[in-house]
């Protein structure tokens, strides 16, 4: 299907799925052009690079023209985006992204990952693994994996693998996203409350799992991590018409500072730790032993598994110090990626810092679901930019009020990037880790930069 489009144009095309699908497009010879009122790194110099990167930055209504086979929007675009109605007056079919992704996939097997926590990493260990033995598939993945140049991928190949975001689908239809994709294999890795601004309160945001999971066709297969309560509830429902596969962690050991899966295979060295990815190597394996995988198969390939970008990322290290970079926002994020962290480095004094970036965690109703989530943390440290706040139209908050949700006394809060810069500067850093984590760029503080002038003066 995909051959019978020459012209595509992108609203939004700054996304991090939008930009890389409009990569994928362009690699397989498709006319590629699109719009944008803001784009950021990586998505700019990945657009440049392929000669993609719009003149102009803004939304010209010129762009869309009656030669163009399909109009892909983004969450990011508006309904009332000036080159959306253009494309209406023209009758030029619009697509989200993932009902485009969706109907290039009609004919493949498509398997979904879905779930608060850990769904990027499950989906980039079964890619892993399916490359490793020179399996065809397509895919769709939130973050850069070591070995691949781009984050999706779309072909003739009879599978897909998909990371199913349940944010909503776009300004004109407001399904999550991992519901478009009707999944014949699907897994929920676990559920938290999350994406406020969608989803006011908890019950809506987990009706939406309990969708996915009802949308499971008969024949299907439903996998579900069985430490997590309510994806028990949710998958736990007894259908004859379903294969409903729990998983539990993985089990493991931890030897000077490394970490082992035990198998009946021997003990197996891994790249990535912590207890939440010992769930996700148990949800990635199920999901491989379903598609042609062996267990022996799958233990040879994820030794060589580095973790996906931005996912417990070592950053730099020496002897004394290492510091990591992690996307954790959620409070159920914050506590896996600290706890991981604490249990694999004992012996290190460990100082994590989270950024408040996103609308939920900025926002006062939500900031309560923070507390205790720091208790792995030995100096446990929040920053927030005020004009983010602002720029999203939320009630301003105190470092008080922060400190208050987050329950630990010890609990440092900057809202000055420079402060927080020359806070950590000054530390010794003799057997202490850092862990940053954040869905923003901490008002683009590189990390790099900052581990590099940390290692040094260690």
């Amino acid at each position: 299907m995909i051959t019978k489009i020459s012209k595509i144009h992108f609203i939004a095309i700054g996304g991090s799925v939008m930009h890389s699908l409009a990569l994928a497009l362009h690699q397989i010879g498709i006319e590629v052009s699109g719009s944008d009122d803001m784009i950021f790194e990586p998505s700019k110099s990945r657009l440049a690079a392929h000669e993609l990167l719009p003149k102009d930055v803004g939304w010209n209504p010129e762009r869309i023209h009656k030669h163009l086979d399909a109009v892909i929007l983004g969450m990011h675009a508006k309904e009332d985006n000036p080159e959306l109605s253009r494309a209406r007056d023209l009758n030029i079919p619009v697509y989200s992204y993932p009902e485009f992704i969706f109907r290039q996939s009609l004919n493949k097997q498509r398997i979904v990952i879905a779930g608060s926590h850990g769904k990027t990493t499950i989906t980039s260990m079964i890619i892993h693994v399916l490359n490793y033995w020179d399996r065809c598939f397509d895919y769709v993945v939130g973050a850069h994996l070591d070995g691949f140049e781009n984050t999706v991928k779309l072909s003739d190949d009879p599978i897909i693998i998909i990371e199913g975001d349940e944010y909503l689908t776009s300004a004109l239809d407001k399904t999550p996203k991992f519901l478009k994709y009707q999944h014949h294999i699907g897994l929920v890795s676990g559920v938290a409350w999350d994406h406020i601004n969608v989803f006011p309160t908890i019950e809506e945001y987990v009706k939406q799992f309990d969708l996915f999971a009802d949308t499971t066709p008969k024949a299907g297969s439903l996998i579900y991590c069985e430490e997590d309560d309510l994806a028990t509830v949710i998958c736990g429902k007894q259908r004859p018409d379903v294969a409903s596969i729990p998983y539990q962690e993985h089990p493991s050991v931890i030897n000077n500072g490394n970490t082992f899966l035990q198998t009946d295979y021997g003990s197996v060295a891994v790249q990535v730790f912590g207890r939440h990815n010992m769930q996700n190597f148990s949800g990635a394996k199920a999901v491989l032993l379903k598609i042609g995988i062996t267990e022996e198969q799958f233990y040879k390939a994820i030794p060589s598994f580095k973790g996906a970008r931005n996912r417990l990322e070592l950053v730099n290290k020496n002897n004394r110090t290492a510091i990591f970079n992690d996307y954790a926002h959620a409070p159920s994020k914050l506590a896996a990626t600290t706890k991981a962290l604490k249990e694999q480095f004992q012996d290190r004094t460990l100082v994590a810092c989270i950024e408040l970036h996103t609308y939920s965690s900025l926002n006062k109703k939500f900031l309560s679901q923070y507390s205790d989530s720091f208790e792995s943390a030995d100096q446990p440290i929040v920053y927030y930019n005020p004009e983010i706040i602002a720029h999203k139209n939320l009630e301003p908050i105190s470092k008080e009020e922060i400190k208050a949700a987050f329950n630990r006394e010890d609990l440092l809060v900057f809202d000055d990037i420079n402060e927080l810069e020359h806070f950590l500067l000054k530390q010794n850093w003799e057997g202490k880790n850092l862990l940053m984590m954040s869905s923003g760029n901490y008002h683009n503080l590189s990390i790099k930069v900052l581990s590099d002038a940390i290692l040094k003066d260690d």
